[in-house]
């Protein structure tokens, strides 16, 4: 679920001390997505181009499930099938791996 490796890899980059905020900053900007996500259902527009900013977002913080089903429906909605991967599964996925992420997270900080 989570690409613990890539969080290591970041923390060594940016420092432990700042990467508390760039996590703050990623997990507020993907629940706004995913709520856009939400509000949004069927259409295939906005639910690409959500798919394909959490999919990157997601990537970029070790988020590696939520990449994968993020990439599913991008590909989909851009197929014109936007209801493949629902606003719900990515939610689920998210809030899974969300909760993962926080409570492995300290002891990547501390190490």
């Amino acid at each position: 679920m989570i690409d613990w490796s890539r969080v290591d890899e970041l923390v060594d980059e940016i420092g432990p001390e700042d990467f508390g905020e760039v996590a703050e900053l990623f997990l507020v900007e993907v629940e706004s997505a995913v709520c856009l996500l939400e509000s949004s259902e069927g259409n295939p527009i906005v639910t690409e181009e959500q798919m394909h900013f959490l999919k990157g977002a997601s990537l970029n913080l070790g988020f590696a499930l939520l990449a994968q089903i993020c990439l599913k429906g991008e590909k989909a909605a851009a197929e014109g099938n936007p209801e493949a991967v629902s606003a719900a599964q990515v939610r689920t996925i998210f809030e899974e791996s969300r909760d993962q992420f926080q409570k492995g997270l300290p002891e990547r900080l501390a190490a």
